[in-house]
C-alpha cells in the first residue's frame, strides 16, 4: 500500500507539473508574441520621425518615385557591422517601393510586403510597416521567428531543467511523508499479527489515529468475543473428558470382573470381545478427545515453560505402565533444555502419542529411544521397515495408518501436528532413521 501510494503520488505530481509547464509554454508563447509584436510596433513608429528628419536634411525626401535614379540605398553603419546579429532589421521605401535606407542586416532588394500600414507575415519575418501622415515614406521593420522560437525554447529549458532534480528531490518527501503518516498503520497491522490463542490481550487504541481507532476497537471486540468462546470450549473439552472417561472405565471395569468369574466358554469368550471393544473405545474416546482439545488450541501460550520437566513426566508414565520399561530408552545430552512459550499440556500430548506410535508399531523387541540434544530438535526413534516418501505423506492423513496390525485410530500424528502448528513446531518423519539402514524416527523442532 505505501509503495503503491507513493508512486501514485510521485506520478501524480510529474504529470501535473509538466501539465502546468507545457500549459505555461503555451501562453508565455503567445506572451512572447504580443511582446515581439508590441515591440517591432513601436520600433517602426518610432523610426518614422526620425527618418523623415533624415530625408528632409539630405534633400531626399520628395524625390522622383519613378525609379530612375540607380543609387544604391543608404546602409546605415551600426554595431552590427562587428559581427553581431541584428535582432530587428528594416528598410525605408518610398511609394514607388524603392528602398532608401536599410540596416546592416537588411537584404537589398526591397521586402516582398505590401506598402500598406500594419502587420505582414511570410514563412521567415514578421513585419510592421508604418508611414508618416502624407504616405510618402514606408518604414517596414521586420522580426525573424527563429529569435521567438529561441526565446520559446530557452523558456522551456528554464522551466522544465529544474523538473529533472525537483521531481526525485519530491519523490524522497513524498516517500517521507508516507511512510510517516502509515507509520500507525504497519503498527496496528503488526499488533494485529501478534493476536492468537495465546495473545489476547486488547490494542492500545488510544495511541492510534482517530481514523484508526475505530479498526482498533472492533478488534479488541472480536478478541473478547473469541477469548470467551475458547475458553468456554476449552472448558467444555475438559469436563467432557472427564465424563466420558468415567462411564466407560466403569463398564470396561465391570466387564473385567464378569469374566474373572465365567468359566470358560462362549459367555467368557464373548465377556472378552466386550472388553476388547470398551479397550478400543476408549483408546479412541481418547484420542477424539485429544483431537478436540488441539481443535481449541491449547497449544498456543505466551508464557515460557520448561518442557524438558513434562519429558521428563511422561517417560516416566511410561516406564510405570510397561511390561518392560527397558525396551524405552532416553539418551540427554548433559545440560540439555528446552524452554519456550509451548503450552505443558499440548507438549505432553504430542510426546505421548510419538512414544505410543513408537512403541506400538515399532519392530517388537527393539528398543524406543528419544533423544534431547542442547539446542536440537527431540527425536523418537524405533526399529521398524522401510518406508518409501508416499507412505510417510500417507500416514500423516487423519484416519489413515501405516502397514501394520497392530491396533489404533489413525488419529495420532494428526492430533501432533495440528498442536505443533499451534506452538510454531514442526513434525519431521524419516524413514530409515538417521544413522540407520532401517527403522522410523520422528522429529520435534520447536521454535
Amino acid at each position: 500500500m505505501t509503495r503503491r501510494l507513493i508512486l501514485s503520488l510521485t506520478f501524480a505530481m510529474t504529470f501535473l507539473w509538466l501539465l502546468a509547464v507545457g500549459l505555461g509554454l503555451v501562453v508565455m508563447e503567445e506572451e512572447l508574441a504580443e511582446i515581439f509584436d508590441g515591440t517591432l510596433q513601436d520600433t517602426a513608429e518610432r523610426l518614422v520621425p526620425l527618418v523623415v528628419d533624415d530625408l528632409e536634411h539630405r534633400g531626399m525626401l520628395g524625390s522622383p518615385a519613378n525609379g530612375t535614379s540607380s543609387a544604391a540605398p543608404q546602409q546605415l553603419q551600426t554595431g552590427s557591422s562587428s559581427g553581431d546579429h541584428e535582432y530587428l532589421i528594416y528598410q525605408v521605401r518610398d511609394p514607388s517601393g524603392r528602398v532608401l535606407i536599410r540596416s546592416h542586416d537588411a537584404p537589398e532588394q526591397a521586402f516582398a510586403t505590401p506598402l500598406k500600414g500594419g502587420f505582414w507575415k511570410d514563412a521567415t519575418y514578421q513585419f510592421y510597416t508604418a508611414t508618416n501622415d502624407d504616405r510618402q515614406i514606408f518604414i517596414q521593420v521586420a522580426d525573424a521567428f527563429e529569435n521567438r522560437e529561441e526565446a520559446v525554447r530557452e523558456g522551456a529549458i528554464a522551466l522544465f531543467l529544474p523538473l529533472i532534480f525537483l521531481i526525485p528531490v519530491s519523490g524522497m518527501l513524498i516517500w517521507l511523508v508516507v511512510r510517516r503518516a502509515v507509520r500507525p498503520v504497519g503498527e496496528l497491522r503488526r499488533e494485529i499479527e501478534t493476536k492468537d490463542g495465546g495473545n489476547m490481550e486488547p490494542i492500545n487504541a488510544s495511541m492510534l489515529p482517530r481514523e484508526l481507532q475505530p479498526i482498533a476497537v472492533s478488534v479488541n471486540l472480536l478478541m473478547t468475543r473469541l477469548r470467551t468462546a475458547l475458553d468456554a470450549e476449552r472448558e467444555f473439552t475438559s469436563n467432557s473428558a472427564h465424563e466420558l472417561r468415567t462411564p466407560i472405565a466403569g463398564a470396561l471395569a465391570q466387564t473385567q470382573m464378569l469374566i474373572a468369574e465365567l468359566t470358560e466358554g462362549s459367555s467368557r469368550h464373548r465377556a472378552g470381545q466386550i472388553e476388547a471393544s470398551l479397550t478400543r473405545l476408549s483408546h479412541l474416546a481418547e484420542k477424539l478427545l485429544q483431537l478436540s482439545r488441539a481443535e481449541a488450541g491449547i497449544g498456543i501460550t505466551d508464557k515460557p515453560t520448561d518442557l524438558t520437566r513434562i519429558l521428563d513426566m511422561v517417560l516416566t508414565d511410561f516406564w510405570r505402565s510397561m511390561a518392560d520399561p527397558a525396551r524405552l530408552v532416553f539418551k540427554r545430552t548433559p545440560g540439555a533444555q528446552l524452554i519456550g512459550p509451548f503450552s505443558e499440556d499440548a507438549f505432553a500430548i504430542v510426546l505421548r502419542n510419538l512414544v505410543e506410535n513408537a512403541l506400538v508399531h515399532g519392530t517388537p523387541g527393539e528398543p524406543v529411544e528419544v533423544f534431547l540434544d542442547d539446542g536440537g530438535p527431540v527425536r523418537i526413534v524405533n526399529g521398524a521397515p522401510r518406508m518409501t516418501e508416499a507412505e510417510l505423506a500417507s500416514i500423516r492423513k487423519r484416519f489413515s495408518r501405516g502397514k501394520t496390525e497392530a491396533g489404533g485410530s489413525g488419529l495420532g500424528l494428526s492430533i501432533v501436528e495440528r498442536l505443533l502448528g499451534q506452538m510454531n513446531g514442526r513434525l519431521v518423519l524419516l524413514s530409515p532413521a538417521s544413522g540407520r539402514d532401517g527403522g522410523f524416527e520422528a522429529r520435534i523442532f520447536l521454535s
